[in-house]
């Protein structure tokens, strides 16, 4: 097991942790918060499952706390009964270690996050080299405000199922979704609540688990609004199809800073023990 160096000390985080190819030999345990922190035992989603592939594999982005592969394996199982759907394509998932990432994400830094593509997983048995080529589609109408004809009454259900399981915290869609699935949406309502409009997220949805029972050094996000959100969701679409004016600048407001890269120190203390550990 190695020290951390001075030079650790300065180096990006990002690139310390994008550095490891597995996960640490320790207990799993998320440490921190979804985009800033690190994941400890953290377990590989196999390649190719009965109901699943995970996708573009040279980024090495399959690794979660053994909780978000469980998710995994039941929501692409239930996925899989869908019509045209065989089950899920996986997009990423954390790094072996967490931690920052060498490019994309700010979030799923603990392993509890999950992409998931928006486009039905037909065919699984596409190759190494087939799933870094193949992309998703995208499922958005009038930049968001809408989805298109190749949106279904299946992505309603799988993204019902995923957010009627207890260990989800949230799911990003854009905002058009978000509202069609209010206008589709009968009987119990409540599920609703953890369907959250934000900006893309029309190629994929955005699955985030809270943290697992017993977690102590992993940091939940607030809960949603109560409420489904729904009045929310039509505001954003609203605006999108009538934008509101842009505010005047402000002459005497600062310039905004430019994002300080994290280095191990900005982490949770835990971080350089699953950075150090074998």
């Amino acid at each position: 097991m190695g020290l951390v160096t001075s030079a650790d000390a300065a180096t990006p985080a990002k690139e310390l942790f994008g550095a490891k190819p597995t996960g640490s030999q320790q207990k799993p345990a998320p440490f921190g918060s979804y985009a800033k922190g690190c994941v400890a035992g953290a377990v590989q989603l196999p390649e190719t499952g009965p109901t699943w592939q995970a996708m573009r594999l040279s980024r090495n982005r399959n690794w979660g706390h053994p909780e978000t592969i469980r998710f995994i394996e039941k929501l692409s199982a239930f996925a899989a009964k869908q019509p045209g759907w065989n089950g899920l394509y996986i997009g990423d998932i954390s790094q072996p270690r967490g931690g920052p990432m060498l490019s994309g994400h700010r979030s799923h830094q603990v392993g509890l996050d999950i992409d998931i593509w928006m486009r039905p997983g037909d065919n699984l048995s596409l190759s190494r080299s087939q799933r870094e080529k193949i992309s998703s589609i995208s499922m958005r109408r009038s930049k968001g405000a809408y989805v298109n004809s190749d949106w279904t009454r299946a992505h309603h259900e799988i993204l019902k199922a995923a957010a009627r399981d207890k260990r989800v915290a949230r799911i990003f869609v854009f905002p058009g979704a978000k509202v069609q699935m209010c206008n589709d949406a009968k009987g119990d309502r409540r599920w609703l609540r953890k369907i959250r409009p934000w900006w893309g997220h029309h190629y994929h949805f955005h699955v985030r688990l809270a943290c697992p029972k017993g977690a102590r050094g992993c940091t939940d996000q607030n809960p949603p609004p109560r409420g489904d959100g729904c009045a929310d969701a039509q505001k954003w679409v609203n605006d999108i199809l009538n934008p509101p004016p842009p505010k005047p600048a402000d002459p005497n407001a600062p310039k905004p800073k430019p994002r300080r890269e994290y280095t191990l120190s900005d982490l949770p203390k835990q971080c350089a023990a699953v950075l150090q550990s074998n």
